[in-house]
């Protein structure tokens, strides 16, 4: 009864939040540029409010202090979330607020992203919870790496939440994407004896489909850098508590595919001079094939279903 509650609180709060912080992201002029370069149907979408993510960002944290689910690993992914969403709500500001088109540079969002990193690190290694060891999925025991662990969880925290950003380029993906995700955690959690955990995926769950109210096609307010990166780190410090860092790859298929799909883009095209997709990251070269929005996040979320089938199958 206690994880219904907690899908059910979160969602109401996004609900009612969105009603208070998108007026407000209006009157402080918060609105989305768009890329002249980009698929042209977006163009309509400049002004739309963005910084949205402090809406289920608000939504998730009021949820645990309503619910009193105060263990450290809850602290600890809280922690993670808001760093990250507080480096990402920066360059927002930067950009949208102040209209300075550059925001953060890429150097500083990286040591920011890596000083968060660590901290997370630093907690995990002293956890009771089974410490470093790795979850190996394929053969379902555990593997303790040693030092290696450190640029290890560096690299799958920083390449997470990046990911994460990268995904959210279409009305209601980024967020549809990830409430498949985190209730693949959810299960996770509980099948790990994690229950905060899974409390927690599935108050932040809760706050997203409440923000999708708003979040879907035609957006109201996009969850801007503040959501993404949040969502990202959110994401990762989940996997690292459960000592599953392995399985993101596979679980958070969507998001690794986008950016495998700009890897590919940069690589090729700095190569070869010819382009494999027709725009990065994967799902704006869908756009340009003439899919709708809709459709592509109705079959980008069919596929995360059937990849975090996979995950679970492989895990236990």
């Amino acid at each position: 009864m206690i994880y219904f509650i907690n899908i059910i609180i979160g969602l109401i709060l996004s609900i009612i939040l969105g009603r208070v912080f998108i007026p407000l992201l209006r009157k402080l002029h918060a609105g989305q540029s768009i890329r002249e370069d980009g698929p042209k149907s977006h163009l309509v979408k400049s002004g739309t409010p963005t910084i949205g993510g402090i809406i289920f960002l608000s939504s998730v944290l009021i949820t645990i202090l309503i619910t009193g689910n105060f263990k450290i690993s809850v602290f600890m992914i809280l922690f993670s979330t808001f760093a990250f969403g507080a480096i990402g709500f920066i360059d927002d500001y930067i950009k949208v607020v102040k209209k300075r088109n550059l925001g953060l540079r890429a150097y500083q969002k990286l040591f920011l992203q890596i000083i968060a990193s660590v901290i997370l690190i630093i907690y995990q290694s002293n956890s009771k919870n089974m410490s470093t060891d790795l979850y190996i999925p394929f053969l379902k025991d555990y593997i303790n790496i040693g030092l290696l662990y450190i640029p290890f969880i560096i690299f799958v925290v920083v390449g997470t939440v990046n990911s994460v950003n990268l995904t959210d380029g279409l009305d209601g993906l980024s967020s549809s994407v990830t409430i498949i995700c985190l209730l693949f955690f959810t299960i996770c959690s509980v099948k790990f004896n994690r229950p905060e955990i899974a409390i927690f995926c599935l108050a932040l769950s809760g706050a997203l489909i409440g923000f999708l109210f708003y979040n879907k096609y035609p957006a109201k307010v996009f969850m801007g850098d503040t959501g993404s990166l949040a969502l990202g780190g959110a994401i990762s410090a989940i996997a690292i508590l459960l000592n599953i860092p392995l399985i993101l790859p596979i679980a958070g298929g969507i998001y690794f595919i986008e950016t495998l799909s700009v890897i590919i883009q940069v690589i090729s095209f700095k190569t070869t001079g010819k382009r494999v997709f027709l725009m990065s990251p994967l799902h704006h070269h869908f756009e340009h094939k003439g899919w709708h929005e809709t459709k592509i996040v109705a079959v980008f979320s069919i596929v995360e279903i059937i990849l975090c089938i996979i995950s679970y199958i492989i895990l236990f």
